[in-house]
């Protein structure tokens, strides 16, 4: 084609690179069940790749730097894991074991005090308690075919049964039994079970076995895949990079750039972040007394990996058992839990995050719950990062737009990110 000569509408380049993307987009959404393994193999790669680099500008190789960082990563995993096993163990059997304490207290004292409260806000009355009725719980009544009708009262439950309905009093108390009796039927019970049920048994023995086998599998392969790509991220990169027009690879060194400064703010930010509120929440838990302190900061760390919503549930449980214990251990629980996130907010992401990782608050909410909707916790998980790179993707043909637009080729870029070369005019046809 001669020089000058104006481009055709659609290349065989870009029919080629159109048909290669909805191939790619068709087969993420066939195989998108399958794809955990490699996704997560991607995010360990991102996260991991800084120290990788950092043991290889030691004079070590590439190879040798990935082994050296899983040794320590996951040795350190699993020393923790094997020190604070026996403490965790202890205390969920106690959390466990205070679970209906802590339903009762609820239901006898905070929902009352909450419903007092409400009534006083409104102006209503509290409900007036009628008294028992001193009218018959059965009564037997003959019909005009002489057969009789019998008509139950109140203090009576009707339950299904195997052969039709039972009819039993709402306040009878089973006669406790004496732990001889208690061990026998038990034993008893458990004969017959297995005996009636030993396929059922199989299979969910099977189950488990599968479960646990197919855990080490997708861990290990996940691990493979995050070395892989870690070994051969040039090649990757320079792969993509012949995609692009050598006019346009430019624009995409930005792009690349500013989509790592996201991810790496969301992403590895938002890691460091949760081990510091994790680390936070344990100290003041134990200086305040709470119980079961180490199941209740392990639960804000892995929590806080979701945002917002994370931060939420994670408080709930905390303050409940706070308030189990007094109302003053509840509140300076809830108080350190917001001095905590006020500290976050006001200094740990500026600081760890930097500015390139800021997304809206609605765009977070509104991601999460798209996420989760779409594909469960998983989703959720992913939502933020997905939504950074859905950011960072508008931010950059944004800026190329105006670019070519006169009035606004002028506007300040990000002092973070290499100014745009000069452009160049195009010689007259």
């Amino acid at each position: 084609m001669f020089e000058g000569a104006p481009r055709p509408f659609f290349s065989r380049r870009a029919i080629f690179l159109t048909v290669s993307t909805l191939f790619v987009v068709a087969a993420i959404v066939v195989a998108h069940e399958v794809l955990l393994p490699v996704i997560l193999g991607i995010v360990i790669a991102y996260v991991l790749m800084p120290l990788v680099e950092l043991v290889e500008a030691k004079r070590a190789s590439r190879a040798v730097s990935i082994l050296i960082v899983y040794t320590v990563v996951l040795g350190s995993l699993f020393l923790f894991v094997r020190l604070t096993a026996p403490r965790i163990g202890q205390e969920v059997q106690g959390f466990v074991r205070e679970l209906p304490k802590i339903s009762a207290t609820a239901s006898r004292e905070w929902v009352p005090a909450f419903q007092s409260r409400l009534r006083a806000l409104t102006g209503r009355e509290a409900p007036v308690e009628v008294p028992p009725s001193n009218e018959p719980s059965v009564v037997v009544k003959k019909r005009a075919d002489d057969t009789y009708a019998i008509e139950l009262g109140s203090g009576f439950i009707i339950r299904p049964d195997q052969d039709g309905y039972v009819v039993d009093r709402a306040d009878d108390k089973k006669t406790p039994l004496d732990p001889d009796q208690l061990i026998a039927r038990s034993i008893e019970g458990g004969v017959s079970y297995a005996r009636h049920n030993a396929f059922e048994l199989v299979k969910l023995t099977g189950g488990i076995v599968r479960g646990v086998s197919r855990f080490f599998f997708v861990f290990g392969l996940t691990l493979m895949i995050a070395a892989y790509l870690m070994m051969t991220k040039e090649k990757i990169f320079a792969f993509f990079r012949t995609l692009i027009r050598p006019s346009a690879r430019y624009d995409f060194e930005r792009l690349i750039m500013r989509m790592d400064k996201g991810l790496s703010g969301v992403i590895r930010g938002q890691l460091m972040i949760c081990l510091v509120n994790g680390a936070l929440s344990a100290v003041g838990f134990a200086i305040l007394g709470l119980k079961y302190w180490p199941i209740l900061a392990i639960l804000a760390t892995v929590l806080s990996l979701v945002p917002i919503f994370g931060v939420i549930a994670s408080s709930i449980p905390v303050v409940a058992i706070g308030l189990t214990q007094s109302w003053q251990t509840g509140a300076l629980v809830f108080l350190w839990i917001l001095a905590i996130h006020q500290l976050e907010a006001n200094f740990f992401n500026p600081k760890i995050m930097g500015d390139a990782a800021k997304i809206h608050p609605v765009l977070v909410v509104a991601s999460l719950l798209a996420g989760e909707h779409l594909f469960g916790a998983v989703g959720a998980l992913l939502a933020v990062p997905c939504m950074s790179l859905t950011q960072s993707l508008f931010l950059h043909f944004r800026e190329v737009a105006h670019r070519t637009d006169p009035e606004l080729s002028l506007e300040v870029l990000p002092s973070s990110l290499p100014p745009p070369p000069p452009s160049k005019s195009i010689p007259a046809g």
